[in-house]
């Protein structure tokens, strides 16, 4: 049996030069319960284990934060072209979302209902696969992991029954184990 601790997990996570200077310089933009989230973190862990460099297949580099008070495509634009300029000079893609207006778009795009939410950890808790379910809030550099990081470390991969996509989760799954075979996917 595997164990991780919060402490080992931020300290592999942050392996990645590129997340731990994009925690650096969000946190001086103050966005609203930002939080750097999914692949570039656990990404970091299964590639430890596999022997690679910690941003080894790391496809974009994800941001949340939550405002609720503007939830136009504009604000979020406006947010977007900030933290672009912020991170121009690391040669990373940076996808960034704010989780207040989730809700307006998901349906249209991947063609299932997203209930409103009321946090960026409400963003975060409905990852497909429960284990990838992290992210470090930027204003203090806490993990956030609501399923705890045991399956993580274990390499186990869940549905998460908030956002039970069967079809979205299998092709995630799959995706996962085509680049980390010793991943195991548990009913």
């Amino acid at each position: 049996m595997t164990t991780m601790t919060d402490a080992e997990f931020l300290a592999i996570a942050r392996s990645n030069p590129v997340n731990r200077e994009l925690e650096r310089r969000l946190a001086a933009l103050g966005l609203p319960e930002g939080h750097l989230v999914a692949g570039c973190l656990f990404q970091a862990i299964w590639n430890q284990r596999s022997g690679r460099p910690a941003d080894w297949g790391v496809k974009d580099y994800d941001v949340f934060y939550f405002d609720a008070a503007d939830t136009s495509w504009e604000a979020e634009d406006r947010v977007i072209a900030q933290v672009a300029e912020a991170t121009a000079d690391l040669g990373v893609e940076v996808e960034l979302r704010n989780q207040a207006r989730v809700h307006l778009w998901y349906e249209k795009r991947f063609g299932a209902p997203y209930p409103q939410l009321h946090s960026a950890h409400d963003g975060i808790d409905r990852y497909l696969v429960t284990c990838t379910c992290v992210g470090i809030e930027l204003a203090s550099g806490a993990l956030y992991a609501p399923n705890g990081l045991h399956d993580l470390a274990e390499g186990r991969l869940a549905s998460n029954p908030l956002n039970p996509l069967t079809e979205r989760f299998t092709e995630k799954a799959e995706s996962y184990r085509a680049r980390w075979p010793w991943l195991t996917v548990v009913a």
